[in-house]
């Protein structure tokens, strides 16, 4: 879950996610031949794919997934033994909140591990992107692998979207992480998420006349966006004046973290919602009015929508002692207004990818 900076990954900038309570279950048992056997118990349904000729099982598929991570793991050089793989998921599908990347992860620590290869944790983030970028054919950026490999409990992760280098940051005692779900998704999602890029990707290109040491929007500055603002059309310099800020703020969260300045957290938070509403309009009504309720709950130190936008959801540090009130206050008001109901789900910051014990017994859900 990102808890600010958003549409700032494919831009090479910075952002903030936290891995969350909410586990892909994979468990792998090797096979003589070159084959996986892979079991969904999310949808009761096995798939059966060749090593040695990777097809996609099917479009829109859930096997896609793991199928594209033994792919990209053996593009990259390593070969892998044939396995019997069963999957099961509690991270809901569909709300945001990377199922697919905990699949890719989980799936390719496993495979690794039956195959006898060191596990490399940035290197897998950036093959199970490649799983997805050229398998599966969804241009995402890297946050979500990453942080579900490298995620750490009570702590965010400031990452570097063009270096790769991160670093922890600490989350305060007493704050849970609340999730809540509008339950909508607007068509238009993917069209305009494909449009906002070819955007900033010209505005980059009409600032390289005046700035040519500039790669991409990371490397420009709030001044040097005004100062050559005649140079870009109107709707395009909104773009890039959401990705230029929210980079910025981002570094300005992690010093508030820092410094446990929470009123300044919020209002971060706050901003980021508002330029994303109204610079780089991928907001909706209900992803408006979610935080808008939100915000005048008690215990509540910042709302704004996290994800690709157009619904989806709404990430809200709230502190733990307000959390039951929250979730029953914004539940009833939000079912009032629009007569859906959100679902709304609590975590604390939470470990990446781990190898569990053969011996341990998987918690019911």
């Amino acid at each position: 879950m990102n808890l600010i900076g958003e549409h700032t990954d494919y831009n090479d900038g910075f952002v903030l996610p936290a891995a969350i309570g909410f586990c892909c279950w994979v468990a792998g048992a090797r096979r003589s031949d070159r084959k996986l056997a892979i079991h969904s118990e999310n949808f009761n349904e096995t798939v059966e794919v060749s090593l040695d000729s990777l097809p996609l099982p099917g479009k829109k598929h859930w096997a896609n997934y793991p199928a594209g991570v033994a792919w990209a793991l053996e593009q990259s050089g390593k070969r892998l033994s044939g396995a019997n793989v069963f999957i099961a998921g509690e991270v809901p599908l569909g709300a945001g909140l990377s199922s697919s990347a905990a699949i890719e992860v989980a799936v390719g620590f496993a495979l690794l591990n039956q195959s006898g290869h060191q596990v490399d944790r940035v290197e897998l983030a950036k093959l199970c992107q490649r799983a997805e970028n050229e398998f599966v054919g969804a241009r995402v950026g890297i946050m979500d692998q990453f942080v579900s490999c490298s995620g750490r409990a009570a702590h965010a992760l400031l990452l570097d979207c063009r270096s790769l280098e991160f670093e922890l940051v600490k989350l305060p005692a007493g704050v849970q992480l609340v999730i809540c779900n509008t339950m909508v998704k607007h068509e238009i999602s993917s069209g305009e998420y494909n449009t906002r890029r070819a955007e900033c990707e010209e505005g980059v290109r009409e600032l390289q006349g005046a700035l040519p040491g500039i790669r991409a929007l990371r490397d420009v500055t709030l001044a040097q966006l005004e100062k050559h603002r005649a140079l870009i059309e109107p709707k395009v310099l909104s773009r890039c004046r959401h990705v230029v800020t929210e980079n910025a703020r981002v570094i300005r969260a992690v010093e508030a973290f820092k410094e446990t300045d929470l009123k300044a957290l919020g209002s971060l938070m706050r901003d980021s919602h508002r330029s994303l509403r109204d610079e780089y309009e991928v907001s909706c009504k209900e992803l408006d009015l979610m935080t808008e309720i939100a915000a005048a709950q008690r215990g509540v130190i910042g709302t704004r929508m996290t994800g690709g936008g157009f619904g989806g959801c709404t990430i809200n540090l709230v502190e733990t002692s307000a959390v039951d009130d929250f979730k029953r206050q914004v539940s009833a008001e939000y079912l009032s207004k629009t007569g859906l109901s959100p679902e709304i789900y609590v975590s604390s910051a939470s470990e990446g990818a781990q190898i569990v014990d053969t011996g341990t017994v998987r918690p019911a859900t």
